[in-house]
């Protein structure tokens, strides 16, 4: 099997070091996502630039997590679904809505449980809404504006996904309270 480096500040590209230093400061530590990202500046970037648009999204932390949880659960990204797990905690998503998110299951919220479906029938389906649920999203309270930045999240989330699915990204000690894998019903 092939892997990929997981970079330092140190040890990147001369282009990635400045953004994994910055990253480092912020958090303590880089992530071994954001350290598999730097063989590609590029990918780095991108990836940084879309995070920092999907947060001025319309979308509460709540919405934002449930958005990118439930895209890592369809793309079964073991590494996502447990840093955005450890991330929704922080963020004051409630143990029950990330616990669901997790499973696959219904949120218990309709609002939620709209964004959850509208979001997985989009990854499922290659973008590809029908008339029914994009109408069920709208009827949640969400706009036409929202329904663009579901698929600005899958972006970002697939971007990481399939990253960590080439590059077999060991989840961090930082995540691995909230390790997870894909339920073998789903």
């Amino acid at each position: 099997m092939t892997t990929f480096q997981i970079h330092t500040p140190e040890s990147a590209p001369e282009r990635s070091r400045a953004s994994l230093a910055s990253i480092e400061k912020r958090l303590g530590f880089v992530p071994n996502l954001y350290g598999t990202f730097a063989d590609s500046p590029a990918v780095l970037d991108g990836y940084l630039g879309l995070a920092d648009a999907f947060g001025k999204s319309a979308f509460d932390a709540t919405e934002r997590q449930v958005i990118l949880l439930t895209v890592s659960f369809e793309n079964g990204c073991d590494y996502c679904m447990a840093a955005h797990s450890t991330v929704a905690g922080m963020e004051g998503v409630s143990a029950e809505v990330i616990e669901a998110v997790r499973d696959g299951m219904p949120v218990g919220d309709a609002r939620l449980d709209a964004l959850a479906r509208f979001t997985r029938s989009l990854v499922q389906e290659r973008g590809w809404a029908s008339p029914d649920e994009l109408h069920a999203f709208l009827s949640a309270g969400f706009t036409k504006a929202q329904a663009m930045e579901v698929v600005l999240g899958i972006g970002l989330k697939t971007i990481s996904n399939y990253v960590n699915h080439l590059g077999a990204t060991p989840v961090d000690d930082a995540f691995q309270a909230q390790s997870w894998s894909r339920p073998a019903a789903v």
